[in-house]
């Protein structure tokens, strides 16, 4: 298919899915991987070099700001909770996937741990998306969804690369580079931001996006994936972003005007609707489970630690997506998975990132208190 063609089609979708986003009050992300599943089913569209390309930084973008709004000193004064909260979520729909697809489903010891990695997860990318939508991140509930979200995703990289380990002579170029990246960046970007930034050309923000992509080649190499690394720099470089909301709201609309569409849209493109249909059993076996062990995981802790949006976080920490792709296309190029189960995995993890997200918004979602929306409604005068 034509290259304009196609872009001009997608940039159209993406049109319709934030105005339907604003008419609706629903998150963009979600709107957006729903139109993906029906252009890619319904309208004939496909991927290219060029989206796959603009998806996977997608990603990393939304994953690096994610990083940079957790607040280190509520990580550490929430240490527990996000520890709790993010590792049950983490272990329980792990543990649970890989009983039903082994002894359940019948599926192969390294497929049942593709599912298990792939269903685990809680979607870094989405919950940000969300969060930043309703004006939640700089609120307590908001700083400890997305720090438990990060506990159950390095859970989650953890388990795939002790099960699956795939080394070779640049993982350890990987390792050593992402240190020296973080270590360099959070000791030198601040003095770097300060002579160069509030320029119309943004040098700052074009060297934050040579450092992302730095991580991409590295991880690419080692065989390994630049989500982990990105969200510490993100994490090291937050107190600099506090100090400086002006490049976060740049950055910001640069990722949600034109380049997280393009990862949300392509991840609902990856869902065959035929393949689904066919095993429509397994996949609501495999829904049912996962959301269950999430709820098993996550809603006692929740309503310990954070009563008032117990049922909010724990349908956020529901939600799957990046790491639920990535393990599932992992196991799909490795041959531990075939295309059907590969299919209906994508399409749980699709599932999980619309749901839980509409029941959250439409009936859970916290309200702001009057200071917390004086501050949402001055950051969006400011940006205006």
């Amino acid at each position: 298919m034509n290259t304009t063609y196609t872009a001009t089609c997608i940039m159209l979708l993406i049109f319709i899915a934030s105005a339907f986003s604003v008419e609706l009050a629903l998150s963009a992300a979600i709107i957006e991987i729903a139109v993906g599943v029906i252009a890619g089913n319904f309208l004939g569209l496909g991927s290219a070099p060029w989206m796959d390309f603009l998806a996977g930084f997608g990603g990393i973008l939304l994953t690096f700001l994610a990083g940079a709004e957790v607040d280190s000193r509520m990580l550490r004064d929430k240490l527990k909770e996000s520890l709790l909260i993010g590792g049950l979520s983490f272990i329980i729909p792990y543990i649970a996937a890989i009983v039903y697809c082994y002894w359940g489903a019948g599926w192969t010891l390294n497929a049942s741990l593709i599912a298990g990695c792939a269903l685990s997860t809680t979607s870094l990318a989405v919950v940000y998306a969300v969060l930043v939508e309703t004006g939640l991140t700089n609120t307590d509930i908001g700083k400890i969804i997305m720090a438990a979200t990060f506990v159950t995703d390095f859970g989650v990289a953890a388990a795939l690369s002790l099960s699956f380990a795939e080394y070779n002579f640049y993982t350890l170029w990987f390792i050593l580079g992402s240190i020296a990246i973080i270590a360099a960046a959070a000791r030198w970007l601040p003095d770097i931001f300060l002579r160069y930034g509030k320029r119309v050309i943004e040098p700052e923000i074009k060297l934050l996006f040579f450092l992302l992509f730095s991580f991409m080649s590295l991880a690419q190499m080692g065989k390994g994936h630049a989500v982990l690394p990105v969200f510490i720099l993100g994490l090291y470089l937050g107190k600099m972003f506090r100090e400086h909301k002006d490049l976060q709201q740049k950055l910001r609309i640069v990722a949600f005007a034109m380049i997280t569409p393009f990862f949300f849209i392509k991840s609902g493109m990856n869902v065959s609707l035929r393949e689904v249909a066919a095993q429509w059993p397994l996949f609501l076996a495999l829904f049912g489970i996962k959301i269950a062990a999430k709820f098993v995981g996550v809603w006692p802790l929740a309503k310990r630690y954070v009563a008032e949006h117990a049922e909010y976080t724990t349908l956020l920490m529901s939600t799957g997506l990046t790491f639920g792709t990535i393990s599932s296309l992992y196991g799909l190029q490795a041959g531990y998975i075939d295309k059907k189960q590969f299919s209906v995995l994508v399409a749980v993890v699709i599932g999980t990132a619309i749901v839980p997200t509409f029941i959250a918004q439409r009936w859970f979602s916290p309200n702001l208190s009057k200071a917390e929306a004086d501050e949402l409604l001055a950051r969006e005068e400011e940006s205006a």
